[in-house]
């Protein structure tokens, strides 16, 4: 629509010149990344705003817009940034799912439109990043409250391959790991695991099952632990698997992963985030690359693609049978 191309106009425009940026934040790796690409630009991040269920207990509940799975420990990643955290319960719904959003009373995008607000009444910025790669859904709704409220709508993962963006998040020191999976190929196994251990695996599964490698269609979603920008990082205790959903084929279960409690820990020495403001280094950060895969790493390979194998074959038969004639 004319509505969205001119935000993105005026979001291309106003990308090149220093602002204050409050980034919303899920806990995921991908609104983790684009915080640090606003820096990586010259912006200053200055606040983090948040949506949550209502309960804010660390159950899941289905939006359309929101990452909900491990919002509970938000205010834990903003200790972390040490930033101010606006935070809000979802209380509206999905009302209008069309691709371009017109205002709608009751809609889940009116929280964020109020979030931003209130953010705003106690901080100054100007724009307003997301961590949105490939869904037009989020992009568009951003736009919308973001065009509604004068400020710049910043997405600087916006159509990004997804193979080369997971990687470089990983080079560039985003340490997320799986928090709940729900695809083929994926499973309980899986959880609590870094997307750079698990790249190879997910590159194998695009080619199988048209996996989204960034998890765009829903495969997995994640929690970042720690970043260059994190003055401090997260450690989770008595991390477990609990199955949220079965699957009827029992293929690919929804599970998440639950835990007992967090820690905010120190760094080591010489691990000191980078400045979060506009005299903050342009370049992207690398980290070395890890040691080669332990033996009990190539162990797991084994086993993920034994798990590969069973999927197929489970998928084969299912085939198998679909196909067969009906006994007269």
């Amino acid at each position: 629509s004319e509505q969205s191309r001119a935000s993105r106009e005026v979001t291309s425009h106003q990308r090149q010149r220093y602002m204050r940026v409050l980034a919303l934040l899920s806990g995921g790796k991908d609104s983790t990344y684009a915080m640090m690409k606003c820096v990586e630009h010259g912006h200053e991040l200055v606040a983090l705003g948040n949506l949550h269920p209502p309960a804010d207990d660390g159950r899941e509940m289905d939006s359309f817009m929101y990452q909900t799975v491990g919002s509970e420990l938000v205010p834990a990643l903003a200790e972390c940034l040490e930033l101010p955290l606006f935070r809000a319960p979802i209380t509206g719904d999905a009302v209008d799912q069309r691709l371009i959003y017109e205002r709608t009373d009751g809609d889940e995008v009116e929280d964020l439109l109020r979030l931003l607000e209130a953010a705003r009444a106690e901080v100054e910025f100007e724009a307003v990043c997301c961590g949105a790669i490939l869904s037009n859904y989020q992009r568009t709704r951003v736009e919308d409250v973001c065009e509604r409220l004068g400020l710049v709508s910043l997405a600087y993962l916006w159509q990004r391959n997804q193979a080369e963006l997971l990687a470089e998040m990983a080079e560039a020191g985003v340490e997320a790991v799986l928090v709940k999976v729900a695809a083929l190929g994926l499973g309980a196994s899986h959880l609590h695991r870094s997307i750079r251990e698990l790249a190879p695996l997910f590159g194998r599964l695009e080619g199988r099952f048209g996996f989204h490698v960034c998890g765009e269609g829903g495969e997995y979603e994640t929690l970042t632990l720690d970043c260059p920008l994190f003055r401090r990082r997260l450690v989770l205790r008595g991390a477990r698997p609990l199955v949220h959903s079965e699957d009827p084929s029992g293929m690919a279960p929804v599970v998440l992963l639950a835990a007992d409690g967090v820690d905010i820990c120190g760094k080591g020495e010489g691990e000191s985030a980078p400045p979060t403001g506009a005299g903050a280094p342009r370049a992207p950060w690398a980290e070395a690359r890890r040691a080669a895969a332990t033996e009990a790493e190539e162990e797991r390979n084994l086993e993920e693609e034994g798990e590969e194998a069973a999927s197929l074959a489970s998928l084969a038969a299912a085939g198998a049978v679909a196909s067969a004639p009906a006994a007269s």
